[in-house]
């Protein structure tokens, strides 16, 4: 790899614009697995700080923390039981005022998680529910409903949650409630004022603790309209979805957020939002991207798409379109702590258009060697690094990523922990595999000890609450760091150079350069991108080589990019 002194960029987003997040590269933090500070086998806040000059070493902008709230954990934290305080276990109000001042200390932003489609049983109001009569005012903060048969003994609907089993569960009075996920979490009623009240002081709440911009969890699900008489699963899944089906993206979520963008607008700079949410028609997408309502939406494209130089530009022509129409920057994302992580899916049999979660089905085969190349799933997923990182608009990088992990796959059922797992079918399970546990073991940070560095290396500490495998010391930080070939050191030096080069928002296809297995644009400022996505050698352009994901070959005088390489040049 080659990395070269550049002058900084003249249209770089300055670090203190309010529109920082137009480019920003955001690092996903799982939070109980990122590091333990105490020696409980469980991430925490303490860890999180200790690791800040780690993470403003790797060149992040900003962090996005997944949930860190009081749970029962039956969704790995999206189970809330309050959205206003910290799981003990991962620490205190007063080490997250810490975390804030830490982050904002050394240039680096802080996105949180909020989840409003569904709170824990747990949560105070929903323990109020359970404890009230049919029709009161506690009840209607959730979706209620009485059952269907002679005695109301049949659920109102024949739905099936998202994680398995049916969406409906009777309470002891008789009466049912909706969960369009795991049975531990109810669905909120967003035609309730009380629910959008508590939500307006949950996002004050931790914007005026210094947190700049949240992550909607399931974005598209909040607004509901479902008629006395509810439809059927197969009339359900038959309904379009232009707006105005029962149960997912409908006109009137953004109402919701517009009157969250007034919050957000209420500070300086304003808070920035990203939206999760998996719709069918990027042009529904872009309704949340815009400056209206949340501000930015996740484009989850590249991980339905395979390492093919075809479905990469078409993924990328489309969204860069649908950027333009909400006026936002897109986002682009490899891995994250749903998705079976990148470098193992490039490893794999190819996805050939299909919409199912790669890797899903491997997993449930128990992961068979023989259908995995590892060393082929790195090489592509560090060209695919660098070709999402010189695209324009923002990254989102999962913690671990950054060292070229694997799904980990060698997770006994007796400790598994995603509701995927537990309250699906085998049949249901075809779709999500094991669950997602694998990409959310414990990351190591060094080459041996009880828990790679995760923890305290000392035996009173607890191991890692999702067990590590043997392989994962040669893939640690301190391993990585020492090796100059290493995807860490990739990454550092291609977010140092990003940095550099970053310009306006726009890029051109060189199709000179591009055909077949190769891919390449320009980026304002004179920067281009090579991607081959093929096999076989192809020629390097005119220009000056700034970094590449992995060596070039040279062949009778000339320089070549191998297969499965992305450069990155100065022309």
């Amino acid at each position: 790899m080659t990395l070269t002194q550049t002058a900084p960029s003249p249209f770089r987003i300055p670090a203190d614009s309010p529109d920082w997040w137009r480019q920003a590269v955001v690092y996903q933090i799982y939070p109980r697995s990122f590091a333990d500070a105490n020696g409980d086998g469980i991430g925490d806040l303490a860890g999180i700080i200790s690791r800040i000059d780690y993470l403003k070493q790797l060149g992040v902008d900003a962090v996005w923390m997944s949930p860190f709230y009081p749970s029962a954990l039956a969704d790995g934290g999206y189970d809330v039981d309050d959205y206003r305080d910290i799981d003990p276990r991962i620490g205190t109000l007063d080490k997250f005022d810490q975390l804030v001042a830490a982050l904002h200390g050394a240039g680096i932003r802080l996105i949180v998680d909020i989840v409003p489609n569904h709170s824990s049983d747990r949560h105070r109001w929903f323990q109020e529910a359970l404890n009230s009569p049919r029709g009161s005012a506690a009840r209607d903060r959730y979706i209620f409903r009485d059952g269907l048969g002679e005695h109301g003994e049949l659920p109102p609907a024949d739905w099936t949650a998202s994680f398995g089993g049916p969406a409906w569960t009777q309470v002891p009075d008789g009466q049912w409630y909706l969960h369009t996920f795991a049975v531990e979490q109810p669905d909120w009623n967003w035609d309730n004022p009380d629910v959008h009240a508590e939500f307006i002081r949950t996002l004050r709440f931790w914007a005026d603790r210094g947190v700049d911009g949240f992550r909607i969890d399931v974005a598209n699900t909040l607004s509901k309209d479902l008629p006395e008489q509810l439809p059927t699963a197969a009339e359900l899944a038959a309904m379009p979805k232009d707006g105005n089906h029962p149960m997912v993206d409908r006109d009137d979520v953004q109402d919701i957020y517009a009157e969250w963008r007034q919050v957000f607008n209420e500070y300086d700079p304003p808070r920035t939002a990203v939206a999760e949410a998996w719709v069918d028609d990027p042009a529904r997408r872009a309704r949340y991207a815009s400056p209206e309502s949340l501000g930015q939406a996740f484009n989850f494209d590249l991980l339905q798409a395979d390492f093919d130089a075809a479905s990469f530009r078409r993924v990328v022509a489309a969204n860069l379109d649908q950027a333009a129409l909400s006026g936002s920057s897109s986002t682009w994302v490899l891995s994250n702590h749903d998705v079976t992580r990148h470098a193992t899916r490039y490893g794999l049999a190819p996805l050939a258009g299909s919409k199912a979660k790669q890797g899903a089905e491997w997993m449930l085969a128990g992961a068979p060697a023989d259908q995995f190349d590892r060393e082929l799933g790195l090489r592509r997923a560090r060209a695919a690094t660098l070709f999402e990182l010189a695209l324009p608009g923002s990254a989102y990088l999962y913690q671990g990523e950054e060292l070229g992990l694997a799904e980990v796959t060698e997770i006994p059922d007796d400790r598994r922990q995603d509701p995927v797992f537990f309250h699906s079918t085998p049949e249901h399970r075809s779709y999500d595999g094991l669950g997602r546990d694998g990409a959310r073991v414990p990351i190591p940070w060094t080459p041996a000890g009880p828990s790679f560095g995760f923890g305290p290396d000392s035996p009173e500490a607890a191991p890692a609450h999702l067990p590590q495998p043997s392989w994962f010391g040669q893939y640690s930080v301190a391993a990585e760091e020492r090796d100059e070939g290493s995807t860490l050191t990739m990454y550092r030096r291609a977010l140092a150079l990003r940095g550099r080069l970053e310009g306006a928002e726009t890029l051109e296809w060189e199709e000179e350069l591009s055909g077949g297995d190769v891919l390449a644009f320009t980026r304002p400022g004179g920067w281009l991108c090579l991607t081959n996505f093929g096999e076989d050698p192809a020629p390097v352009p005119a220009g000056e080589v700034l970094l590449a994901s992995s060596p070039l070959v040279h062949q009778d005088g000339s320089a070549l990019v191998p297969g499965a390489t992305t450069i990155w040049m100065k022309v």
